[in-house]
């Protein structure tokens, strides 16, 4: 089934961001990266111009960049609104407060759009989804998936999950996953299944706490190893 985009909110983290939620140390951005379902994160588009290595793989890329700022302009509003509404569950600590957290997904986006049509031309944006990845194994040091896996706990299953962290570790070294909680800020049930049944396929895996957190107790990150 074709991509539907009035059924996407496109909202992309900065490279600071990715920095910040994944533990990124200056050696880790060294390494060959890809971010899966990126979105439209400005990570690749900042991190290119450092010199870094970026892949990113998301199917939002089916559309124009003029169609994906469209779409956010649409739904921007709301978004903003359902989180004014919801104080409790935020923490304002990098993101001062609702409008600056949407001053900076703004920024975001424009970073994004931006650099869109030169990335594709370059390669650095592939159109696919998980759990199938078009990529030669270990093809990568590093991989990502962030507010993706685990954060959509209702609307894919445990394994999904796990197919889909299989595929990740097929194509990468490593893997880290942020954030571990649902939309509905509990810890993800499907880690119960998934962890047990990546340390049974020989993947070390450990939680780490980072300096990252917006949704209230969504600062913990994933990381798998081979």
């Amino acid at each position: 089934m074709a991509m539907q985009l009035d059924q996407v909110v496109p909202f992309g983290r900065s490279l600071d961001e990715y920095i910040q939620m994944f533990n990124l140390t200056s050696a880790d951005r060294q390494r060959s990266l890809l971010g899966v379902g990126d979105g439209p994160a400005s990570f690749n588009a900042e991190g290119t111009r450092l010199g870094y290595r970026i892949q990113s793989l998301d199917p939002l890329y089916v559309f124009t960049a003029k169609q994906i700022r469209d779409r956010f302009d649409a739904v921007v509003d709301n978004i903003i609104a359902q989180v004014e509404r919801t104080p409790d569950d935020w923490v304002w600590g990098y993101h001062a407060s609702p409008a600056a957290l949407r001053q900076h997904r703004e920024q975001v986006i424009g970073q994004f759009c931006e650099d869109f049509a030169a990335g594709q031309a370059a390669g650095r944006y592939t159109v696919g989804a998980l759990p199938h990845l078009p990529y030669a194994d270990r093809a990568y040091d590093l991989g990502f998936s962030s507010h993706f896996l685990f954060l959509y706990s209702d609307h894919f299953d445990a394994d999904f999950h796990l197919q889909a962290l299989q595929e990740m570790l097929r194509v990468c070294h490593e893997v880290r996953v942020f954030p571990l909680l649902t939309l509905g800020l509990q810890r993800s049930p499907h880690l119960d299944a998934v962890l047990p049944a990546l340390t049974a396929a020989g993947f070390p895996w450990e939680i780490t706490t980072v300096a990252y957190e917006l949704q209230k107790g969504g600062n913990q990150m994933l990381r798998i190893t081979h």
